[in-house]
């Protein structure tokens, strides 16, 4: 595929899925939310547990604040990404209840002066995600960019719902892989031959 038919293909794509996500019920969304929780929590026995990164949910997403709330009860320090500026890596700074929010891009809440952490696991929403554990963000390469220039390179979790999957994003030499993709299906983690399903709760 040529490059502006892989960005036709990547806009068309982002586009559908963002609305079959948003097309779903609340309480579709609810039971895959609780799904997703009981599956990082398996994943999590196994990895880093502090600092942890997660995402503000928008449009119809995953809503990780279920799950940070039951890290920080464990003692997990837990951040939210913080926009820079174009071209610029992430930022994260530490979040809980009682740190002061402000609106930043897409009208996402960000903290405004809560203390910069390095998180060792980020937990990332997907509008897509592929066979080979590519994920397929809203186009902006934030995340890409971030994980490209940290070290040490952090545990990087994607999570979405079992309709945005892709038989291929068609990765570009920028895409980084996910080490872990989680829906409410189960937790798979990224090995040479693709995504391999880890077990499931029930």
């Amino acid at each position: 595929m040529q490059p502006e038919a892989i960005r036709e293909f990547r806009k068309r794509e982002r586009v559908r899925l963002i609305a079959a996500r948003e097309a779903l019920g609340e309480a579709t969304v609810g039971g895959y939310r609780q799904q997703i929780d009981a599956y990082l929590e398996r994943v999590f026995a196994s990895l880093p547990e502090s600092p942890v990164a997660f995402c503000w949910p928008i449009r119809n997403e995953y809503d990780a604040r279920h799950f940070a709330a039951t890290l920080r009860r464990r003692g997990t320090l837990t951040a939210l990404p913080v926009v820079i500026g174009p071209g610029h890596q992430l930022a994260f700074r530490e979040w809980h209840s009682g740190v002061i929010l402000e609106t930043g891009p897409l009208g996402i809440p960000y903290p405004a002066e809560s203390r910069v952490l390095v998180p060792r696991v980020l937990v990332l929403p997907m509008v897509g995600f592929d066979e080979q554990g590519y994920r397929l963000g809203y186009g902006g390469a934030y995340f890409d960019r971030t994980l490209a220039g940290m070290e040490p390179k952090p545990v990087a979790i994607g999570v979405a719902y079992e309709l945005a999957r892709l038989a291929t994003i068609q990765p570009q030499s920028w895409d980084v892989p996910m080490d872990w993709v989680v829906t409410e299906r189960g937790a798979y983690r990224r090995e040479k031959t693709g995504l391999a399903l880890q077990g499931q709760t029930g």
